[in-house]
């Protein structure tokens, strides 16, 4: 009785996770989609409504209708709100509130922060939440407070403080909403240190995830790091430092993007160009005009995406970490996956590349749609909207805006998917392990 009940349990966990950001997607879009929302003051159409709302809870920034002309301040106010849900995640915010209001937290709250968070244990979640919310608004606030120095003397007082906070918010969640109008998100800023290093900042910040942070925040005290914090800190840093380079090198002399830059102009674009494929969004050269390895080193980055128990999407790091070492581990002829004098069981491995498989198939399928639907783009920028989509990046080549009805339910989907059904495919491996009791007899199979 008690097995069926506990495996009942966990699927609702499940269930209860996918429906909570459906029901705050389709909240949002009914907000969105009344002319309280709209400049003009007119109803939006309801799908674009809900591309946009669903885009901002999933943390992705493609949007149809452009943010900085298109919505008033109120429509604006309600796209920020739902990133912050969205990044934060919509249990964490339910959690933190009732604590607030002095609730009791039960051992069922404790099951959904624990899968909504990608936590390894029930231990110490509550006070993680109050961490989670602490850390995300003193570097929310930090990152506003170094963007006003730039936008206040620009926009003046209240609209550069709003356009501070909106930005700082739209970053750390890695959403890459902008208000600057035009879809130009951060072009007009390429040369501006500041801003850029500041947005780079709050995008790794919020990408490296809230379990790495609290490791590092303790790290004085225990003097020590998990296997999980190092693997994701050598990858993260090992994929900004590959982009970079690899940027850089493909677009250095590109006209369309690097190619009439100083040459520090180059540096900082290459760099932010290498941190915010890392599911952020926002660009400050020309997405579309890049050269065609650009254009391929850039959905590989947003593929991968940030890390587990963050605000970014995609793969993730660690998994991309378990897949490469595994690779790496079969080549030298060990029987384990290994890294830091550490090995992994084969039950994680088994679902990286589980999940690579799920990952591959949703953006091949998105993409194969989208030659259907959308017949006037080349395949490459179809590969780039729907990789985009999956990793919840925001990054376009243009297509996004000039999307048929069938495209934007597409993407619609897919953005979702990235979001909730991969890891929601993931809990069910690890809530569904059977031991048979016996095994077959090993068979042999020809390979390569």
């Amino acid at each position: 009785m008690s097995k069926s009940l506990t495996k009942k349990t966990r699927l609702n966990v499940v269930q209860v996770l996918s429906l909570g950001f459906a029901l705050v997607i389709l909240s949002g879009a009914i907000l969105l989609s009344l002319p309280i929302s709209s400049s003009s003051g007119e109803y939006t159409n309801f799908i674009d409504a809900i591309f946009t709302s669903t885009s901002a809870v999933c943390v992705t920034g493609l949007v149809t209708l452009d943010t900085g002309t298109y919505w008033n301040t109120f429509g604006q106010v309600v796209i920020i709100l739902l990133i912050e849900i969205g990044g934060l995640g919509f249990m964490s915010l339910t959690t933190f509130i009732a604590i607030l209001l002095g609730k009791k937290i039960t051992l069922r709250d404790r099951l959904l922060i624990q899968e909504a968070m990608n936590t390894f244990n029930l231990e110490g979640l509550v006070k993680m939440v109050k961490y989670v919310f602490a850390l995300t608004f003193t570097v929310q606030f930090f990152g506003a407070l170094l963007l006003s120095t730039q936008f206040v003397p620009q926009f003046g007082i209240v609209k550069g403080a709003f356009y501070s906070i909106f930005h700082s918010i739209s970053a750390f969640c890695n959403a890459g909403f902008d208000l600057f109008g035009h879809f130009n998100s951060l072009v007009g800023y390429s040369s501006n240190i500041i801003i850029i290093f500041t947005i780079s900042a709050l995008i790794i910040i919020g990408g490296l995830g809230f379990t790495v942070w609290l490791e590092i925040y303790n790290y004085r005290g225990s003097k020590k790091l998990s296997i999980n914090s190092k693997m994701v800190i050598l990858v993260t840093i090992s994929l900004l430092v590959g982009g970079f380079l690899l940027i850089l090198l493909f677009e250095y002399n590109n006209p369309n993007t690097l190619g009439d830059m100083s040459f520090k102009d180059k540096l900082l674009n290459s760099f932010f160009a290498s941190v915010s494929p890392r599911t952020a969004g926002f660009n400050s050269m020309s997405t579309d005009g890049m050269t065609m390895s650009g254009k391929l080193i850039t959905i590989i980055l947003m593929f991968i995406g940030g890390s587990s128990g963050s605000t970014a999407g995609g793969l993730k790091t660690a998994t991309f970490g378990i897949l490469v070492l595994t690779v790496i581990s079969v080549l030298k002829g060990r029987e384990d996956t290994e890294v830091f004098e550490r090995r992994f069981s084969k039950d994680i491995v088994y679902k990286a590349f589980t999940l690579l498989f799920i990952a591959i198939m949703i953006v091949m399928v998105a993409t194969m749609i989208l030659t259907v639907t959308e017949t006037g783009q080349s395949f490459i920028n179809l590969l780039y909207e729907a990789t985009s989509a999956f990793g919840t990046v925001g990054l376009t080549t243009g297509v996004t805006q000039q999307l048929s009805l069938g495209g934007k339910l597409i993407i619609i989907l897919t953005m979702y998917c990235g979001r909730v059904g991969p890891l929601t495919v993931i809990l069910a491996l690890l809530n569904r392990k059977k031991k048979t009791g016996y095994k077959y007899p090993e068979g042999k199979i020809l390979i390569g």
